[in-house]
């Protein structure tokens, strides 16, 4: 029993006509006849008795088709699953530090679409064939498609003085113990805000995320996006007050890596 005669069986159970099985299967008549005596033969029954017009099924025929459907099924989901894998595109992508897990589960949810058939690879940093990170850390000849726009906020402990204070006035500003980054290209746009204690910081941090760390442990407040605010419940956050600071998430790329069909495919793709 192969595949070929369980096609053949199914078609003349299903029309119930030999004449219109073969039409639909491409075949001569004899050509068919021979296939189902050759399952015939293999089984060691009739599944069929010709008719003056037609066939008629037999009780074991009624018994074979829907293990032969679900058999033929299986072997093309068989057949479907070595050629997709055969077909797989890979796909490299770097992920930059301080993007929150929201953001990056709603990238991938795009990446994940079946018609793209990709074999993803997650590194972090500046790695891959295309970066999911901040605007501000593209290269100079890099692209950058933007996918998500947020505020910068004030992030502080549960227990500080502010966190009774549902909107903040610049003068709730001076004077904090603030928990900087100084080595993020975003630390000049803050200084302003900072003011007279820039110098004199109640701690430094390498990302925004260990500034919140820091911010949990109470040694002062922090100025953060607020989607990695958000990932820590126990933080008070409020806007900042006379200040419209905003960040761009997306992807980076370089205009050369568009020549690979699954960078293509999917920058089209985010871009609609």
């Amino acid at each position: 029993m192969d595949n070929r005669q369980l096609h053949a069986f199914i078609a003349v159970f299903e029309e119930r006509n030999i004449t219109a099985a073969a039409k639909r299967l491409f075949l001569t008549q004899p050509a068919l006849s021979t296939t189902i005596k050759m399952l015939e033969d293999s089984l060691g029954t009739p599944l069929f008795i010709r008719q003056p017009r037609g066939v008629e099924v037999t009780e074991d025929a009624r018994i074979l088709y829907p293990h032969a459907r679900r058999m033929v099924a299986e072997m093309e989901a068989l057949t479907q699953s070595f050629k997709r894998e055969r077909n797989r595109q890979p796909l490299e992508i770097g992920i930059e530090n301080d993007i929150a897990n929201s953001q990056i589960t709603d990238f991938l949810h795009h990446i994940h679409d079946p018609e793209f058939n990709l074999l993803v690879n997650l590194e972090s940093g500046c790695e891959g064939d295309i970066r999911f990170g901040c605007e501000e850390l593209r290269c100079e000849d890099e692209l950058f498609l933007p996918l998500n726009t947020e505020p910068f906020i004030l992030a502080m402990p549960s227990h500080h003085p502010l966190a009774e204070k549902a909107t903040l006035t610049l003068s709730d500003l001076h004077g904090l113990c603030w928990i900087m980054c100084p080595k993020l290209s975003s630390h000049q746009r803050l200084l302003p805000i900072y003011g007279a204690t820039a110098n004199s910081p109640a701690a430094n941090a390498g990302t925004f995320s260990l500034a919140l760390c820091l911010v949990t442990q109470g040694l002062g407040v922090a100025i953060v996006p607020e989607s990695l605010a958000s990932e820590h419940p126990q933080i008070i956050t409020r806007s900042l007050p006379g200040h419209t600071l905003s960040r761009r998430t997306g992807v980076c790329y370089a205009i050369q890596s568009l020549t690979q069909p699954a960078v293509s495919q999917l920058i089209q793709h985010l871009s609609q």
